[in-house]
């Protein structure tokens, strides 16, 4: 079942695109209590691919998945309740769910709760757990807390003011094409902050973020 879901994914074997297809032989390993089935079908409903877009289904079938333990599908789940789709919105939930995939080392978990703690949405406010959480995150290559873990450092927000560490994590995101760090960077070579100024390193990160934007 999966192979023939990958098969019209991809539109291999003679077959071509169709994601009716790939939806419905995602549905069967679902429905046979598959869990990568079930995720699976979770994304197609969430995206619109060979079923109509419906919320609703897409966080039933991440649940689903995410009372097995699933990271991902808990993740997902997460993100469901603090945008309200599918699902009532509840910040509380959110960060359960995004705990529990944070815990397992889930990357996108662990920055998004790290968020959750900065803006203090389901959780009292506490900017150490955010820098935790991020720095967690951080360490894996996501770009996203990377980012937030450089603007702690500037701020002195979870940790003391540190430019030369901001810079290090900035940089860390900016060369994986991450935009708002790529001109933050370059604002630090343009005013000498965490690290020497630089005008053609300040033009060149302040361009390449620009260019990223828009």
């Amino acid at each position: 079942q999966f192979q023939m879901a990958a098969f019209y994914e991809g539109g291999l074997e003679n077959l071509s695109q169709d994601y009716t297809q790939v939806a419905y032989w995602y549905r069967k390993a679902a429905e046979q209590g598959d869990s990568w089935g079930q995720f699976q079908l979770g994304l197609c409903y969430a995206n619109g691919h060979g079923v109509p877009l419906d919320f609703p289904q897409a966080a039933y079938w991440y649940r689903k998945v995410a009372e097995q333990g699933d990271a991902n599908a808990q993740a997902f789940l997460a993100y469901c309740y603090s945008k309200g789709n599918g699902v009532n919105q509840d910040d509380a939930q959110a960060v359960y769910w995004y705990r529990k995939a944070a815990e397992q080392g889930n990357a996108w978990g662990q920055c998004n709760l790290g968020l959750c703690y900065a803006e203090g949405q389901g959780v009292s406010q506490d900017y150490e757990q955010a820098v935790y959480w991020w720095r967690k995150a951080a360490e894996q290559g996501d770009a996203n807390a990377q980012f937030n873990l450089g603007v702690s450092y500037v701020n002195g927000q979870g940790v003391p003011q540190n430019y030369e560490q901001a810079v290090y994590w900035w940089r860390k995101a900016a060369e994986q094409g991450y935009a708002n760090a790529q001109y933050s960077l370059g604002l630090c070579y343009a005013n000498g902050q965490g690290v020497a100024q630089d005008s053609k390193q300040a033009e060149y990160w302040k361009k390449t973020g620009y260019s990223e934007w828009v």
